[in-house]
C-alpha cells in the first residue's frame, strides 16, 4: 500500500518535493493557502503586464543543475530561457560606470580587475572555494546531518579537494578581506554587501564565506543565471503538471491550521477551505512543511516527539521541541521587502539596459529602506509585456516591523511615500513620466504576508551567517518524526535552485526511511 504524504505550501520548494515523490509512488496531497502556486515565485497581471511576485531570476538549468536533473526525473520539458549576461550591473554612489558581473569568466575577472585592482588574491581565493563546493554540492551532501543514514550521505560526498574548505568554514567574507588587506577597501565591500544581501540576507562581515564563495561564483559559466520567458510562474506551471501526471494533487486556497501527532509523531494536518470555511482533516505518513522556520512552529501543538527507536533515528526527537524553538526566538529577524511594479512604454527604458540593476544611493545609508533598490527588467518578446512595453520590478530590503505597528492611515502615507521615493529614484536611470508609466502598484511586507502567508512578509530565508549555514543550520528532519521542513529555512538557502535541493534531500531521506 503506497504512504501518504501531504505537503503543506505549492511554493517551488513544496512543488519539487511532491512532484519527486508521486513520481516514485507516494500518495501526494500539496495543499496551498493562495489562490496560484508558486509562493514567492508566482506571479499576477495587471492591464496586460506580467509581474514576478518575488523571485525574477533562476540558476539551475544549465545541463546537470538542479531544476534541469529533476525536470529529467519528472520527464517534463524545462520552461523556455536566456542567460543573463551580465547577471547584474550594480552601481554604486554617485558612479554612472557599472560594476557588470559577466557569465564569461574571463570577461568578468578583467571587469573585476578594473574595478577593484589588487583584489585579485581574494578572487581566486572565492573562485578555488567555489569550484570544490560546487563539486561537493553535486554529490547530494545531506547538510547538517541528523542521524547515522544523513551522515553516511554527508561522508560519502566528501573528496580529499573538499578538505580545502575546512579553514574556512568558520571565516565570514569580513574575515577573508582583512586576510588579503582589503579590509578597508570601500567600494569592493561595498559591492559584496550589495550582492550578498540579494543571496544571504546578510552584508559581507556576517556572510558565511564558503556560502558567498557559491553565491558569487554561481552567475558564471558554465552554471549562471537565467531569465525565464513569460514568467516565473513556468517553473511552478511544469512542476504542477508533473505532479498531477504522477496522480498527485494539488488544492489551492485550503489553509493548513495544525499539524497534529500521534504516539509523538506526525499524522494528519488541520485544513480549512478558503470558499466556504469548511474544517476537514487529512491523515499522512509523512508531512512536508515548505513554510518558514517560524511559521512551523506555529503550525506545531505542544507535544513531546516520540523517542527514537535507536540513538541514530532521529536523535534531535530526545530534545524535544523547546531547544528548537527557543533557537528559531534567538535568530535575528530576516529582512521584508518594499516592491515596486510599473508598467511601462518602452520608451521608459534606456538602450542596452541589462535584465538586472542593483543601485545604492548613498554610502552612508543602509542597504535598504530605499537607499538601495534591485532592480528587473523583462525583455523585448519575453511575454510579460504588451508590444512596445515593459515591466520594471524594483525591491528594497525593509524592517518588518515598523509595517505592523501602524493604524491603516499611517500605514498608507509610509506606503505612498515609500512608492514615492522609489520612483524618483528609479528615475536617475529610467525615463520615468507620467507619459511613459502605464501601471504602477506596490507591495509591502503586510502584502506578502498576506499573499504569501511567511510569518511577518519576511522574504529570503534564514541568514547565512557562519552558525546557521551548512552544517550548523537548519535540517530537514525537524524534531518530530515524519514533520519534514523544506525552502529557504535548510541548506543550501533562498533561491528557486536551494530550495530544490532541500526538496530533493527531503525525497531521500522518506525513501531511505521507508
Amino acid at each position: 500500500m503506497s504512504q501518504k504524504v501531504v505537503v503543506i505550501g505549492a511554493g517551488i520548494g513544496g512543488l519539487t518535493a511532491g512532484a519527486l515523490l508521486a513520481k516514485r509512488g507516494y500518495e501526494v496531497v500539496v495543499v496551498e493557502q493562495a489562490a496560484v502556486p508558486g509562493g514567492c515565485a508566482s506571479t499576477f497581471e495587471r492591464r496586460g503586464f506580467t509581474f514576478d511576485v518575488g523571485a525574477t531570476q533562476v540558476a539551475g538549468l544549465e545541463p546537470g543543475g538542479i531544476h534541469a536533473r529533476i525536470f529529467g526525473e519528472l520527464g517534463v520539458e524545462p520552461p523556455a530561457a536566456r542567460p543573463c549576461d551580465p547577471a547584474c550591473a550594480v552601481f554604486l554612489p554617485g558612479e554612472q560606470d557599472p560594476i557588470s558581473v559577466w557569465r564569461d569568466r574571463t570577461r568578468w575577472q578583467v571587469e573585476r580587475q578594473r574595478h577593484f585592482p589588487h583584489s585579485e588574491p581574494f578572487w581566486q581565493l572565492m573562485a578555488t572555494l567555489f569550484e570544490a563546493s560546487w563539486r561537493f554540492q553535486g554529490r547530494d551532501p545531506i547538510l547538517p546531518p541528523r542521524n547515522s543514514w544523513d551522515l553516511g550521505q554527508l561522508i560519502g560526498a566528501l573528496r580529499p579537494d573538499t578538505l580545502i574548505t575546512l579553514p574556512f568554514a568558520l571565516m565570514t567574507v569580513g574575515d577573508a578581506l582583512r586576510l588579503y588587506g582589503l579590509g578597508q577597501d570601500q567600494r569592493l565591500r561595498t559591492f559584496l554587501d550589495l550582492q550578498l544581501k540579494l543571496y544571504s540576507q546578510v552584508n559581507a562581515e556576517e556572510t558565511a564565506l564558503l556560502y558567498a564563495a557559491t553565491a558569487l561564483g554561481v552567475s558564471q559559466e558554465p552554471q549562471g543565471l537565467y531569465h525565464l520567458e513569460g514568467s516565473m510562474q513556468g517553473l511552478s506551471d511544469r512542476l504542477v503538471q508533473a505532479l498531477e501526471r504522477h496522480n498527485g494533487q494539488l488544492l489551492l486556497r485550503h489553509t493548513v491550521q495544525q499539524i497534529h501527532t500521534k504516539g509523538g509523531k506526525a499524522s494528519a494536518v488541520t485544513l480549512r477551505q478558503g470558499k466556504t470555511g469548511a474544517i476537514c482533516s487529512l491523515e499522512a505518513d509523512n508531512i512536508v512543511a515548505n513554510v518558514t522556520v517560524h511559521n512551523l512552529l506555529q503550525l506545531l501543538p505542544d507535544v513531546t516527539p516520540a523517542p527514537p527507536s535507536t540513538l541514530w533515528e532521529n536523535p534531535l526527537a530526545l530534545l524535544g521541541l523547546n531547544p528548537y524553538r527557543q533557537r528559531v526566538a534567538r535568530l535575528p529577524n530576516p529582512s521584508g521587502a518594499f516592491v515596486v511594479y510599473l508598467g511601462v512604454k518602452q520608451a521608459a527604458i534606456p538602450e542596452g539596459c541589462p535584465p538586472h540593476l542593483q543601485f545604492l544611493y548613498d554610502y552612508e545609508g543602509e542597504i535598504g529602506e530605499n537607499n538601495s533598490l534591485f532592480v528587473s527588467v523583462s525583455q523585448p518578446d519575453d511575454g510579460r509585456a504588451p508590444q512596445g512595453c515593459a515591466t520594471v520590478i524594483a525591491s528594497s530590503f525593509v524592517d518588518t516591523r515598523p509595517w505592523w505597528g501602524e493604524e491603516r492611515a499611517a500605514y498608507q502615507r509610509r506606503k505612498a511615500e515609500y512608492l514615492q521615493d522609489a520612483i524618483a529614484r528609479l528615475s536617475q536611470y529610467f525615463h520615468l513620466t507620467p507619459d511613459t508609466i502605464i501601471h504602477q502598484e506596490a507591495a509591502t511586507p503586510r502584502t506578502f504576508a498576506r499573499y504569501t502567508a511567511r510569518e511577518a512578509g519576511f522574504v529570503g530565508g534564514v541568514g547565512q551567517r557562519r552558525f546557521t549555514f551548512g552544517p550548523f543550520g537548519f535540517a530537514t528532519r525537524t524534531p518530530i518524526p515524519h514533520l519534514w521542513l523544506v525552502g529557504d529555512s535548510n541548506h543550501p538557502g533562498e533561491g528557486t535552485a536551494g530550495v530544490s535541493y532541500s526538496a530533493l534531500t527531503v525525497v531521500r531521506q522518506i525513501e531511505q526511511q521507508n
